[in-house]
């Protein structure tokens, strides 16, 4: 067994990328007829001479042009869906009849089935009226101010504004499918379960939706409703679960669809050059996954990475797109993704993106690519009886509970941190009651993760911290590591960064005794846990105690500035805040020239090595796998780690560096008192070693030119 200890370094990147954006729609002329009296008639499939029209048989108002200067103030109240256009910008010209059509179809729609003939412009079950929802465009021409100030940068732009104030943007390629998905993901935010299931959009420039109803998803929700308790009447609580599931796994689908590619993936089974242009085309404008290696030709690391990169794209034909970048050709889009070495592989989503830092042998790469794949249809969703079997094979499982309730946002914010996880644990999204029941939640959204069947939770105090991209990532690195994984090259670092780790050293030869072992080990790690755990929360009601001793002191002795005091204390203990301790394994027989030569850990960089371990308890004898051992020698090393002698892989330079730095990290204040006394000492010692050695060379001559040298005035002889 050894103790390790060594920091990481762990660099995140992320990717601007460009959206594009619509035009305003000119208002036809109306053709008009005249009857037979000479009135003047509007002819029914045209526009009306007031700009409206007509769709499903209804009149339809022209579609709202904001205006720039009091745009805060026309859409302070409700969500806006609004178009920005340049009347200049072909692309806002083609796609005008399609904006257009989108507003008539959902202008005209009811929210509930009904036969009522009320005034649909003021009736509560318009569309206007049930979600509060509104169309509009914007002239970036004409109300230039407005569209810089809303950081519209090209044409045509959707953005979606609840009070005035945006809410979100609609990136990704602009048809009627994603459009509509689009605004029926905002409408369910607004009101959970009012939507249809499956929606049918009518074609561009249609004057009707071919019979379709909105509304008419609301009777099929009600069925759906109704048919857990009618199966649990006839076959008892089984049969429920599994028709609770099947209806939540409806609505998931439901709540959140992912934009499915239509293309295959990698039809030729190559990888693809790309460049400024056709990236920006087939990466970052569409939602397709893409594996990318960005490289120079003279690079020699390049040159043998590049047949396993190709052999990589054959066994990916059909599954997963290929491509590289020949970064002395595109300088510019090498520097605009950060390239700072060759080669630097990136795995894009769209225009989110995460470093690959593996190794770069085709298997490797294979085993990496197949679980990108897994991200492309989203966040899968997982009943009580699926998920038992992921627990089987999966050590690291992150689980997302979700409600009826659960807004569009909330799926948006999951849905970024499924890149970051790739190679790393599993995500998955629930409304499973059973799970819910069997995890204790009681509040929803909720984020925890499972290993070795032991939950830990995310404290959120509102759902909006679990919308927080940043803070969620980083709690999820700090966890998403088995409780006793395999020490390896590629998360050595992140293994050993800043604590101690118990590091088993196995033989896989032997599986009988390995797998014993391999449990002991992982019980020690366990029990460890709940000790620290149990600990950790004695502290902390420690410290509340304290708190409740100091306000009551005071309200005894009426001593109001002490009270407020005494209230304002925080209780900021937090687990990060002890010494942490961790727990790995590896294969004594893969590594054990590794072992025996020089006990470093980052062999590929040999950038940071674990100078100091320990390898016996307190008494001497060998740290053998057992809980005993290992636990009783933790215990001896956190309390104080010179209890026990250490080891070092290091020659005797290196170890007294290595003391002088982990002092200077432990006293900085009397580490910098001491080594400005050196420096003092050190100049005062030197300017006494130059006194002495102007006194011992004899003094100076005086080169008088009258006395001469001996001070007998010129060279004569004197009586």
């Amino acid at each position: 067994m050894r103790l390790l200890i060594s920091p990481t370094l762990l660099l995140l990147f992320t990717l601007a990328f460009s959206i594009a954006a619509p035009p305003p729609r000119e208002a036809e002329l109306a053709n008009v007829e005249e009857d037979v009296l000479g009135h003047k008639l509007a002819v029914a499939d045209e526009p009306a001479l007031d700009g409206s029209t007509t769709f499903n048989g209804m009149s339809v108002p022209p579609m709202k042009e904001l205006n720039g200067d009091n745009f805060e103030e026309e859409a302070k109240e409700g969500y806006w869906f609004v178009k920005h256009y340049s009347p200049y910008c072909p692309h806002c010209a083609a796609i005008q009849p399609m904006w257009q059509t989108l507003y008539e179809f959902y202008y005209t729609s009811k929210p509930v089935s009904t036969l009522s003939t009320a005034d649909h412009a003021v009736s509560l079950n318009s569309f206007h009226g049930y979600y509060n929802f509104h169309f509009g465009s914007l002239n970036c021409v004409q109300w230039g101010t407005a569209c810089h100030d809303h950081d519209v940068d090209a044409y045509p732009s959707f953005i979606l504004y609840k009070n005035g104030q945006e809410i979100k943007r609609f990136l990704g390629v602009k048809t009627m499918e994603t459009l509509g998905k689009f605004i029926e993901a905002t409408l369910d935010s607004i009101k959970p379960g009012s939507r249809p299931v499956k929606m049918i959009l009518p074609k561009p420039g249609a004057a009707s939706s071919e019979d379709t109803e909105v509304g008419s998803a609301s009777k099929s929700q009600i069925l759906a409703d109704e048919t857990p308790a009618d199966i649990t009447n006839m076959e008892g609580k089984t049969k429920t679960s599994q028709a609770t599931s099947t209806r939540s796994t409806v609505e998931a689908t439901r709540i959140l669809k992912e934009v499915k590619p239509t293309a295959t993936h990698n039809p030729h089974g190559k990888s693809v050059s790309l460049t400024q242009e056709s990236f920006q085309k087939l990466v970052t404008q569409t939602h397709e996954p893409w594996f990318i290696k960005f490289y120079a030709p003279w690079c020699h690391h390049c040159q043998a990475m590049a047949p396993n990169w190709a052999q990589m794209a054959r066994e990916m034909e059909g599954l997963l797109n290929i491509g590289e970048v020949n970064c002395e050709v595109e300088k510019r889009l090498c520097k605009e993704v950060h390239v700072r070495a060759y080669p630097t592989i990136h795995f894009f989503r769209g225009g989110e993106r995460v470093e690959y830092g593996g190794l770069r042998g085709l298997g490797d790469l294979v085993t990496y690519a197949k679980k990108a794949m897994d991200i492309g249809s989203g966040v899968p969703y997982v009943d009580a009886v699926t998920f038992k079997k992921m627990e089987e094979a999966e050590e690291v499982i992150f689980l997302y509970f979700y409600d009826r309730a659960t807004t569009e946002e909330d799926f948006a914010a999951l849905e970024r941190l499924t890149l970051s996880l790739i190679g790393h644990a599993k995500l998955v999204k629930t409304d499973s009651a059973i799970l819910a029941e069997r995890f204790k939640i009681h509040t929803w959204p909720r984020l925890l993760v499972v290993r070795d069947d032991r939950p830990s939770y995310y404290n959120a105090l509102a759902p909006k911290d679990l919308r927080d991209y940043r803070q969620v990532l980083n709690w999820m690195q700090s966890v998403w590591l088995p409780i006793v994984p395999e020490l390896t090259v590629q998360n050595a670092q992140e293994i050993t960064q800043g604590r101690y780790v118990v590091l088993g050293i196995l033989n896989r030869e032997n599986a009988d005794e390995f797998l014993l072992d391999k449990r002991e080990l992982k019980n020690a790690a366990l029990e460890w846990m709940d000790k620290e755990l149990q600990l950790f929360r004695l502290e902390r009601e420690e410290m509340r105690d304290s708190k409740q001793l100091r306000i009551e002191e005071a309200e005894d002795r009426d001593d109001q500035r002490a009270l407020r005091n005494a209230k304002q204390m925080r209780i900021t203990i937090s687990e990060s805040d002890r010494q942490q301790i961790g727990f790995a394994w590896v294969d004594g027989i893969f590594w054990e020239r590794w072992l025996r030569t020089t006990y470093g850990i980052d062999i590929k960089n040999d950038r940071e090595r674990n100078k100091r371990y320990w390898d016996t308890t307190i008494s001497g004898a060998p740290i053998v796998p057992s809980r005993t051992s290992i636990l009783e020698t933790l215990t001896k090393l956190t309390q104080d780690p010179t209890k026990i002698t250490p080891k070092y892989t290091t020659n005797k330079v290196e170890q007294i560096f290595f003391r002088a730095k982990g002092a200077t990290r432990s006293h900085p204040y009397s580490s910098s008192v001491v080594f400005f006394m050196g420096i003092i000492i050190a100049l005062y010692w030197g300017r006494r070693r130059m006194r002495r050695s102007r006194k011992g060379s004899g003094g100076f001559f005086n080169l008088d030119a009258e006395k001469g040298v001996f001070g007998n005035g010129g060279l004569g002889k004197t009586d």
